[in-house]
């Protein structure tokens, strides 16, 4: 009996982690360390886009498929007067998660220009750990994320 609840807690363990995005992973594409007023504006970031970890699990209104890791860290040093607006162009239908510094998920699928995500943020200083997603499952699709205080696609 004992061996048996041992490999259920083992089991459970291990799909746990193996469905759970870990932002504390290094990222996928690259970081970088922003300032209000930073040039150029946007700051664009090639990348593959999708995983096979569904992303309803990072809270409400999440959709797609991502990666473990973050595909892109971004540090935002200070409290400006203007938004931060994160999004994504892709000819595919992409997803875009967000884990802010207060630790809490924002996420995206339609809201932007040609139905590519767009999520604006006030202009917290901190961490943030952005996904972009495929809304299907399968393989990664070409995308290009978008840091901008003035602009988004």
């Amino acid at each position: 009996m004992r061996l048996l609840l041992a490999c259920g807690v083992a089991a459970l363990t291990l799909a746990g982690g193996a469905s759970a995005q870990d932002y504390n992973a290094s990222p996928n594409f690259g970081d970088i360390t922003l300032a209000p007023g930073f040039t150029p504006d946007p700051h664009l970031i090639s990348l593959r886009a999708g995983g096979d970890i569904s992303a309803t699990g990072a809270g409400s209104g999440c959709s797609g498929y991502i990666t473990r890791a973050p595909d892109f860290r971004l540090n935002w040093s200070g409290k400006g007067s203007l938004n931060l607006k994160i999004s994504v162009l892709s000819k595919t239908d992409t997803t875009l998660v967000v884990n802010g510094p207060n630790g809490e998920w924002y996420c995206d699928d339609d809201g932007g220009e040609d139905n590519n995500p767009l999520v604006t943020l006030g202009s917290q200083a901190g961490r943030y750990e952005i996904w972009v997603g495929t809304y299907s499952s399968g393989s990664p699709q070409p995308a290009v994320l978008s840091i901008s205080e003035l602009n988004n696609f």
